[in-house]
């Protein structure tokens, strides 16, 4: 007992340890993840889709026991390390084609336990040092011939509990080095014949537990088992009857028998097994019409032709939807309730003909959504919810014939619209609200000029024009009023009152700026916008801008996955129409009603995983509308009582996952729970240890004491940070290395000691210390100085800044340092100060400037005529240039002594204007940085500090034969290609020799063609892998004539002629008047096999 103890307690220290090393921040390590060298985890995270910000170096990624339902092509893009890859136990569906074609090192792949339908062909072929593959209990059903193409070293693949019944011919011909093959637990009853031939290194063959069907077809199997003992055990018959249960090895040849005549063994595609189980699948077209399907069904046949899903309830079109389906020429998805369409939903769809979306909730048209589709005639968007178009919606389909856009809500059509429909003969325009105003009056010229539209489209506005028909109305009448001018004339890029945030998207009224690296909020939105998601930035504080004010129509704002530290109190103010504020996964430990301020209709407010200790009776003043309130996964031990009175609304509160201290404090909790019906769901006690998991609610109140046990964490001592030293109001923070203010420092502080760290400016948050009488930022790396930097401290008297980098004194970086009395710039690299400088310095009685390469020509005589009149400086700083000033005192040189008679240096005037020398290259602008001196920014095709080194190698277009460049600066080119099926190689120059690996029979030639190869066959042979023999005797090649026998040899063919013909082909007719028997000078007459004799007169 004592062992396992000690077993357990050091297994304990060691999960321990571990944990604390998985909290580690990781350059690059996708959130939530833990990073350890070359090994990312990810698993059991509850992750819906495969996170970004994968680190390039990884070899080893575990992303098991999620929830991840796809597998995207851009999945792993870059991970060109990885050796291990773990995706079992998730919800896997679809695997798009190409998604591992990065992964060239990969060794491991475990895909089990997943709900994989459907193989694609190729899906491998760019790991080829892939050697354990395991796809076992997903929902399999048919392997294709290609599946498995380019994974030649592979050694164990695992296929056992699928559903598997097709296996193509040829499926397992390109694994010769494979040693464990499971294929038990599926419904296979036929193998073909030589699938296990280019396996000499099996040793594991599990076949059993399948529905094998014991004909003629599968007497091979007996043989290659009978030559196999080891291998291959426990598989029986399990048909025709008088086999069943029959080990297939011990069943002799004579008893394998096909009923009928024997033939060629059925031929089975794994396409073919792949139907929905909603769906009917017949003749290539798939019918999944009023099933109440919520999604478009994966994993449909590759080579349909059709697919007709309406009257369903799908409500999104996501990426990629029917790219794969490359014969589609029909689509149906109408009367559902589709509201988003991804851009690239129909993406390669060139052969489609028809698109059927009407009755649906569309709003708007994704850009380019369109653009492949050059074949498609038919395109019904009637029955929407359509308010603008694009003016390239419609670029590419020039064959379109019938465009509907009946009983939608357009208020107007930007012109050139329809300009690439030249094919159109019919087009619906009905029922749609048009503003019939200056930019509308091209369309009743089109429509004048090219009289297509057949369902009568009328004005809805202005009222002069109301139901009038816009072909008949005259030109002129189409006139702007400034109102109508401006609610239209964006129209034809859907912006109907401001355009798009600089690095957001809008689609609708969503204004989507979420992973843009945001540090602040966008200053300009639309007016419009009603859901502003700005989550996955990097925005710390929310500042009271006045933002929301100008945005009548918000109802959602989403704040997730930020750093956000502070909410000033006002920033909120406008948003009364604001419903659901989410704030999850960023950084606050205190909050207070003055934060919320203006969010009076807010209903649902998410404070879920932030670092919040302490909920008293402040905290959600105001939020009298709040229903739903979420402080999961917070740091919270205690909260007040009657924190949540204020919240008269409040209908669910979620709480767990925080370490509640049930104290006295608490007591009232408990009760407050039992009284109020309010959905919590039952958050527990962490402490005291006899009260741990318990449900507060079910707790006694006699057992909330304080004990010994009077913690609460809304009575806070006055903090101090982990780096620094208080006493009373003096903080002592020096030589910490530190590059920036450390948190938590005491709002109350009045010195502070900073010197010697690495900080590159003057923090900004000091002017919240208002209380400050002396700053120490001496020996750190500060190089400028911003104007107002101390404007808030009134009450400093002694600044330190010696020992810095300080090179430029803006005019107004004092500004509000009335009580200052000493301040010491002493050892920096200051060349000039402007005049005025100084000006509000009414107390300074000590100002050192030694050390520094003072400039001392006319713009200083200010200075040195400042210092004499109040002796402040001691006589220790001195001139280094012009030359004739060299080493003279700033004090004691005669003021007529400073003139300016030479240009001043570049280096030195450019301290304070770095931008005077140019520093950026290639046209980059310039612009001053108070840390970096300098900042350029870039023109396009370059970056770097200085704009020097070039960007985007993509202009060039380095992708051969069709390849998609993308920028990647972990390339030494800066580029990497995507290339098109059948090329590879870093520019896609290369295409593979697909005869490496042919089918080819009968010593036929195989020719390499782009993704493909062509067989040649020899004489007598034919088929696509010249695999059948010609037979020469069918009615089209069969050479003999005359009625004549065709006989079929091994190379070629031989005539039995019928009497009377002869020759090779018995194409002779052979002259029997040869010795004929004619007498008495008759004439003789050839016929067929025997003559005639013409007998002269009198015989």
């Amino acid at each position: 007992l004592s062992g396992g103890r000690s077993a357990f307690l050091c297994l304990g220290t060691i999960l321990s340890f571990w944990s604390s090393v998985s909290w580690v921040p990781v350059g690059g390590c996708p959130h939530k993840c833990t990073c350890i060298a070359s090994n990312v985890d990810c698993h059991g995270l509850g992750l819906k889709t495969v996170p970004r910000d994968i680190p390039r170096n990884a070899e080893r990624l575990d992303l098991e026991k999620n929830n991840i339902t796809r597998i995207t092509k851009t999945d792993f893009t870059g991970l060109k390390n990885l050796r291990v890859l773990h995706l079992e136990e998730n919800q896997i569906s679809v695997i798009e084609r190409g998604a591992f074609q990065d992964l060239k090192q990969l060794e491991r792949l475990r895909l089990n336990k997943n709900k994989l339908q459907v193989l694609p062909e190729l899906l491998f072929q760019n790991t080829q040092k892939l050697t354990r593959l395991d796809l076992s209990e997903n929902q399999i059903k048919g392997i294709p011939r290609k599946a498995f193409r380019g994974i030649i070293d592979v050694k164990n693949l695992q296929l056992d509990n699928n559903q598997i019944s097709c296996i193509e011919d040829g499926a397992f011909r390109a694994l010769r080095d494979l040693e464990i093959l499971t294929l038990n637990n599926n419904n296979i009853t036929r193998i073909p014949v030589t699938s296990f031939n280019h396996m000499p290194k099996i040793r594991t063959l599990r076949l059993h537990s399948n529905f094998l069907h014991c004909d003629c077809h599968l007497a091979w199997l007996s043989d290659w088992l009978r030559q196999r003992r080891t291998i291959g055990q426990f598989t029986f018959c399990l048909a025709p009857v008088g086999l069943r249960g029959f080990l297939v090895a011990e069943v002799q040849k004579k008893d394998f028998v096909c009923s009928g005549p024997q033939s060629e063994p059925p031929s089975c595609s794994a396409s073919s097994v792949s139907c929905p189980s909603a769906c009917t699948c017949s003749n290539n077209v798939v019918d999944c019409r009023g099933r109440g399907l919520t999604e478009i069904p994966a994993n449909l046949p590759e080579d349909i032709w059709e697919i007709r899903l309406e009257q369903n309830l799908i409500k999104i079109i996501p990426p990629g939807a029917f790219t794969q389906y490359k014969k589609l020429k029909r689509i149906d998805i109408s009367k559902n309730q589709i509201t988003d369409i991804a851009p690239d939903a129909f993406k390669g769809l060139k052969s489609l003909i028809s698109l059927v979306l009407y009755g649906n909730k569309i709003t708007e048209i994704p850009q380019g959504l369109f653009d492949d589709l050059v074949s498609l005639q038919l395109l019904l968007l009637n029955a929407n919810k359509i308010n603008c178009l694009r003016v390239n919606t419609f670029q590419g389909l020039h064959n379109l014939k019938l465009l509907s856009l009946y009983d939608n809500k357009l208020q107007t059509i930007s012109k050139g619209l329809f300009a690439p429909l030249r094919s159109i003969q019919t087009l619906h325009l009905a029922q749609n609200p048009f503003v019939c105003d200056c930019h509308l009056k091209w369309l009743a010229d089109y429509l004048q000029d090219n009289p297509i539209e057949t369902s009568g489209a009328r004005c809805s506005n202005p009222r002069r024009l109301a139901n009038k028909r816009i072909s008949q109305i005259k030109s002129k009448k189409f006139r702007c009023s400034g109102s109508e001018d401006y609610r239209s004339k964006f129209t034809g890029k859907c912006f109907m009152d401001l355009v798009c945030p600089e690095k957001c998207r809008c689609e609708g009224t969503v204004v989507d700026c979420s992973n843009q690296k945001l540090t602040r909020l966008p200053t300009h939105l639309p007016e419009y916008t009603t859901d502003l998601r700005l989550n996955d930035n990097d925005i710390s504080v929310l500042e009271a801008v006045g933002l929301f004010k100008k945005l009548p129509n918000l109802r959602k704002i989403n704040l997730s996955n930020n750093k956000i530290k502070e909410i000033r109190e006002g920033a909120f103010d406008g948003a009364a129409g604001v419903q659901e504020l989410i704030l999850t996964e960023n950084q606050l430990e205190a909050v207070h009603g003055r934060m919320f301020r203006g969010l009076t209709g807010l209903k649902t407010l998410m404070l879920r995983s932030n670092s919040i200790s302490c909920i008293n009776n402040d905290t959600f003043a105001g939020l009298s509308s709040v229903r739903l309130l979420s402080l999961y996964d917070n740091h919270i031990s205690t909260i007040t009582p009657g924190a949540f009175s204020t919240l008269v609304s409040l209908s669910t509160i979620n709480l767990l996952a925080n370490s509640f201290n049930c104290n006295c404090h608490l007591a009232w909790l408990g009760k407050w729970l039992r009284k109020k019906r309010i959905v919590s769901g039952n958050p527990r006690c962490l402490k005291p240890f006899f009260l741990k998991d318990i449900p507060i609610q079910d707790v006694d109140v006699q057992d909330f004491t304080c004990d010994g046990n009077d913690e609460s964490s809304c009575l806070l001592s006055p903090p101090c940070p982990s780096q620094c030293t208080c006493v009373d109001s003096v903080v002592r923070c020096s030589n910490k290395g530190l590059r920036m203010l450390p948190k938590g420092i005491p709002k109350d502080v009045t010195e502070l000691y900073l010197e010697g760290n690495h900080l590159p400016a003057v923090p900004k948050g000091l002017s919240a210390f208002r209380h400050l009488t002396l700053i120490d930022l001496s020996n750190n790396s500060i190089g400028v100085l911003a104007n107002h930097t101390f404007s808030n401290m009134t009450q400093l008297s002694t600044l330190i800044l010696s020992y810095n980098r300080l090179r430029c004194i803006p005019v107004h970086a004092f500004t509000g340092l009335r009580s200052l009395r000493v301040l010491t710039l002493h050892g920096n690299d200051i060349s000039s100060v402007p005049e005025g400088s100084f000006n509000d310095l009414v107390s300074l009685s000590h100002l050192a400037l030694g050390t520094n390469p003072l400039h001392c020509d006319c713009h200083l005589r200010w200075l040195s005529e400042w210092v004499k009149a109040g002796y402040k400086e001691p006589g220790i700083a001195r001139c280094r240039g012009p030359e004739a000033m060299v080493d003279r005192l700033l004090l004691t040189t005669p003021t007529h002594h400073f003139q300016c008679k030479e240009p001043v240096d570049l280096s030195v005037v450019s301290k304070c204007n770095p931008c005077l020398s140019s520093p950026c290259k290639n046209n980059g602008t310039c612009s001053s940085d108070p840390v970096e001196l300098f900042q350029c920014t870039c023109p396009f095709g370059f970056k770097g500090r200085d704009c020097s080194v070039p960007i985007n190698s993509c202009i060039q277009n380095p992708c051969q034969n069709g390849g998609t460049c993308h920028l990647t600066e972990a390339n030494k080119d800066g580029f990497s290609c995507s290339c098109p099926l059948g090329y590879e190689g870093e520019r896609c120059e290369i295409n593979p020799d697909d005869c490496e690996d042919n089918d080819c029979e009968n010593n036929s030639t195989c020719v390499d063609g782009i993704n493909n190869y062509v067989c040649l066959c020899p004489p007598n042979y034919t088929g696509e892998l010249c695999d059948e023999v010609i037979n020469h005797c069918v009615p089209d090649l069969n050479p003999c004539q005359h009625e004549s026998k065709c006989v079929p040899l091994d190379k070629g063919t031989r005539c039995e002629c019928l009497p009377g013909y002869s020759g090779k082909h018995c194409e002779v007719d052979d002259d029997d008047c040869v010795g004929h028997k004619c007498r008495h000078g008759a004439a003789c007459v050839d016929a067929v096999n025997g003559y005639t004799c013409v007998c002269p007169q009198g015989f």
